[in-house]
């Protein structure tokens, strides 16, 4: 199988699906995916993805829970 995006060839392995909408986040791990070796573009089969909507959904007990640091890249005083 090739790359959507650039063509080079993809591997079979799990990744860590992260979830943004409107502030709320949440990951996934230990998702199958087929991933790009050169551009690193992640492509779920669409029953993955159908359960990956399913999870987005449903409120359940997560397997964790971890803190993370939130940095605001305008408040750091960067010349862009």
């Amino acid at each position: 199988m090739k790359c959507v995006f650039c063509g080079s060839k993809v591997e079979s392995r799990n990744v860590t699906f992260v979830y943004d909408y409107d502030g709320d986040y949440f990951f996934i791990e230990n998702v199958p995916a087929e991933v790009c070796e050169q551009c690193g573009e992640k492509t779920y089969s669409p029953t993955v993805t159908d359960e990956l909507i399913r999870l987005a959904k449903k409120k359940i007990k997560p397997a964790k829970t971890v803190q993370v640091p939130v940095f605001d890249y305008a408040l750091q005083g960067v010349a862009v």
